[in-house]
């Protein structure tokens, strides 16, 4: 089930960003690969979105998206019912 979030943060060169909503305190993180949109994603601060997360700990974030997209859309691809390991941002 998807629930709103906001973008906190998004740092396109490296294609991946944070989201913000009361049901993930601190944060969830997000990776483009799980941007359910058509082509290249990107997104901005403050940006509304849609997503579907899980509780599993991503580079210092309790919560990581599974599935993301723009609130004012349709996703692109079914629900999945678990991330994959995304790779994080460069250390």
């Amino acid at each position: 089930m998807a629930i709103t979030a906001f973008i906190r943060e998004w740092h396109d060169d490296e294609g991946w960003g944070v989201l913000d909503s009361t049901e993930t305190p601190g944060g969830c993180w997000a990776h483009r690969s799980n941007a359910a949109v058509r082509g290249y994603a990107t997104f901005t601060a403050g940006q509304e979105v849609q997503v579907e997360f899980e509780a599993a700990g991503q580079d210092g974030y309790a919560f990581r998206a599974f599935r993301f997209w723009p609130a004012d859309q349709v996703p692109d691809r079914p629900t999945a019912t678990s991330a994959q390991p995304a790779k994080g941002p460069p250390a």
